[in-house]
């Protein structure tokens, strides 16, 4: 189990996971107001992002799948 959860992407990915996180967190804070079950999953997401992000892991690549970043 522990392979799974090492690090695996690198700046660039961290980056870009960073960005993507806050840009959903900030969007799910505001959909909150209009549809609460959206606006949940868009804070989730962006949490789970900046997670991979500040953890240096991508659980697509983790799985076995290839990204770019």
């Amino acid at each position: 189990m522990t392979q799974f959860f090492r690090p695996n992407i690198k700046r660039n990915g961290r980056i870009a996971r960073g960005v993507i996180g806050t840009i959903c967190l900030i969007a799910g804070i505001v959909l909150v107001d209009f549809a609460l079950w959206l606006g949940l999953i868009f804070v989730v997401a962006g949490l789970f992002a900046i997670y991979e992000a500040l953890r240096g892991w991508c659980l697509a690549r983790a799985c076995g799948i290839k990204t770019k970043i």
